[in-house]
């Protein structure tokens, strides 16, 4: 199975390796992202079946304009991969700038619905696919976790409503909850702070986005009667740890 997979995100991390591993396996790709060095270096690499749209996906009428004006043979999308997203932050709710908050959810919740709209009618004709990058914090809090966990548990339950609402027309949904990942998502979240970063992923043997696109494509391929819910991913070293208690004394 090959189609056309339309990918958000694809200038580092999941979003990279997944254009890497569908081209590799004779897929036409859509990358998108706002840095168009990056899109056009992975274009470079990847040739004439990766096509780059260069916007912010908080932008709705910048995204709308990139769709519309994608080349031909690469509008018949078949699978969208709703992958751009980000974590600002790691403080407690308290110590937090509502800016930060109000990106997060421009960004996972309100750029991804629209794209997602904006494409539905195409999946519809197409019985096609979507796949939703969620979180492990959509399923379970940590300190510190307040928004960024908050958007991606909506993401969870949009991936079902989702489901639900395309309920015999053939298009399969699924979300993907990742656990600890390395990527460049924690230097993004913490402001590009190289120490934090090595501090959590050494010595883990975290995720790695090659995983993950690995993951989606045996979503993508798997066959049409069947759609893949939700699947939690954790590495072996990473599991649940008790809960917090404060004590008066």
């Amino acid at each position: 199975m090959t189609g056309t997979i339309l990918i958000t995100g694809t200038t580092s991390g999941f979003g990279q390796a997944m254009a890497r591993l569908f081209v590799a396996s004779g897929w036409k790709v859509v990358g998108t992202g706002r840095r168009a060095d990056r899109l056009e270096k992975l274009g470079e690499e990847l040739g004439s079946a990766f096509c780059a749209a260069v916007f912010d996906i908080m932008d709705e009428a910048a995204t709308r304009d990139a769709l519309t004006g994608l080349p031909e043979h690469f509008q018949d999308i078949d699978v969208l991969v709703n992958n751009a997203g980000l974590a600002l932050g790691t403080a407690s709710a308290p110590d937090t700038k509502l800016s930060d908050w109000k990106t997060m959810i421009d960004t996972n919740i309100t750029g991804l619905v629209t794209i997602t709209d904006l494409l539905l009618p195409k999946l519809i004709e197409r019985r096609g696919m979507i796949v939703n990058i969620s979180s492990i914090a959509a399923n379970w809090p940590y300190p510190g976790g307040n928004v960024y966990a908050g958007t991606k548990a909506f993401l969870r339950q949009f991936s079902l409503g989702m489901r639900s609402d395309l309920h015999g027309k053939g298009v399969r949904v699924t979300s993907i909850e990742p656990g600890l990942c390395e990527s460049e998502f924690t230097l993004v979240r913490t402001g590009g702070d190289r120490q934090s970063y090595d501090a959590l992923y050494g010595g883990a043997n975290a995720i790695q986005p090659e995983d993950i696109a690995n993951t989606v494509y045996w979503i993508a391929t798997q066959p049409a009667h069947l759609n893949i819910n939700s699947l939690e991913i954790m590495p072996v070293s990473q599991s649940w740890a008790g809960w917090q208690i404060a004590r008066e004394s």
